[in-house]
């Protein structure tokens, strides 16, 4: 329990050095912000994605997220117009 006590206190000593404001602080809040250089979008690999409507014939040339928009609509449209199809048909039974 003694072991536990002291590593309570440790912790609390270390978040209250953390969290009270020293000339030093504005150094460690530049430590927290991330500097990720290239790793972003600037570094390209393979040819350039396009939108959809520019080359609508080759769906490997689009841009991902058109692509998923696409395919979903027309999953979608394709599954609403069989159902329609399907159902359309049926008469009520009065």
């Amino acid at each position: 329990m003694a072991t536990s006590l002291a590593a309570m206190a440790a912790r609390r000593a270390a978040n209250l050095t953390r969290l009270t404001p020293s000339i030093s602080s504005t150094t460690r809040a530049s430590s927290l912000i991330s500097r990720r250089g290239l790793a972003g979008a600037a570094d390209h690999h393979g040819p350039p994605k396009i939108d959809c409507w520019k080359d609508p014939m080759s769906p490997s040339q689009w841009k991902e997220e058109h692509f998923v928009i696409v395919s979903l609509t027309g999953w979608g449209l394709l599954i609403g117009g069989l159902y329609k199809f399907f159902t359309r048909g049926k008469k009520e039974e009065e």
